[in-house]
């Protein structure tokens, strides 16, 4: 009897001492004060392999990769990504972070996307930006964004931007036009469920792994904002591009199904996305 206890006791924890291991939510910690990744070597679990620190020097340590942006209207999104991952800056390399420079034209968005392997913490260091994050099944699929503006179309902080109406359910609210538009000036009427509510120039927000999540520039102006993820490599899907844009294309009854509409839109909307991003 003792001993069918002790092979009972010593089976329950063969089993149960990789969980730690298994649960674990950010990348693995180093074992070293630096390993600078040799890009050109074998991805492992725990990152690439280190350089020689003799020829690693110091300049790991620093870069200037995000002090300037790309060009947010060289993409029909009107936004612009520059990453700041290992692959970019090997010095980050088992240090489990990494950074994101995005740039936005007036009327750009960074479409609905979901970071797999990180949570996302955000500075906006120009313009105002509409975040939104959706929870999953857990939440009711609730839309989480800032503070909602009160009555008279005030935000909770403040006054609204001048030159902006983020009014009522009957106000308009006149976003800028994208490049394409020709100038026109597209009016959005928003309802007491979806009215804007920006994160500002020094503000801040944080986005959990694994959400859906998006921003869109509101402004009149350009926009920046600058992220860093608890992981050297976060990975991102762009909802949009993994539905419509997949290859091999996931099936158009499938989508027509899933989506509840015919097969003809499905098609049209896969033809926008037949050269990617």
């Amino acid at each position: 009897m003792e001993y069918s206890k002790a092979l009972a006791s010593l089976f329950t924890m063969l089993v149960l001492a990789p969980l730690p291991l298994l649960v674990k939510a950010t990348d693995p910690d180093p074992l070293q004060d630096f390993c600078v990744a040799d890009l050109s070597g074998k991805l492992s679990v725990n990152g690439f392999p280190c350089q020689p620190s003799s020829s690693a020097g110091d300049e790991f340590l620093f870069s200037d990769k995000i002090a300037t942006g790309g060009d947010p209207l060289a993409n029909p999104n009107g936004s612009n990504v520059t990453e700041l991952d290992v692959s970019e800056w090997p010095g980050v390399n088992t240090l489990g972070v990494s950074m994101n420079r995005v740039d936005f034209a007036p009327g750009g968005t960074n479409p609905p996307h979901v970071h797999p392997r990180a949570t996302e913490v955000g500075l906006v260091t120009r313009g105002e930006l509409l975040v939104g994050i959706v929870g999953s099944l857990d939440s009711g699929n609730r839309y989480y964004s800032k503070a909602s503006f009160g009555s008279k179309g005030r935000h909770a902080q403040g006054r609204a931007a001048p030159g902006r109406d983020f009014g009522g359910p009957t106000n308009p609210c006149y976003f800028p036009p994208l490049s394409h538009e020709k100038g026109r000036v597209v009016p959005v009427v928003w309802d007491s469920q979806t009215r804007p509510k920006v994160v500002r120039a020094g503000e801040t927000f944080v986005i959990p792994r694994g959400l859906m999540h998006f921003q869109f520039n509101v402004g009149k102006e350009y926009a920046t904002m600058v992220v860093s993820f608890n992981s050297q490599n976060p990975g991102i899907i762009f909802v949009p591009l993994t539905l419509f844009g997949s290859s091999p294309p996931i099936p158009t009854p499938v989508l027509a199904k899933a989506l509840r509409v015919d097969a003809s839109v499905v098609d049209l909307i896969k033809s926008k996305f037949a050269g990617g991003y």
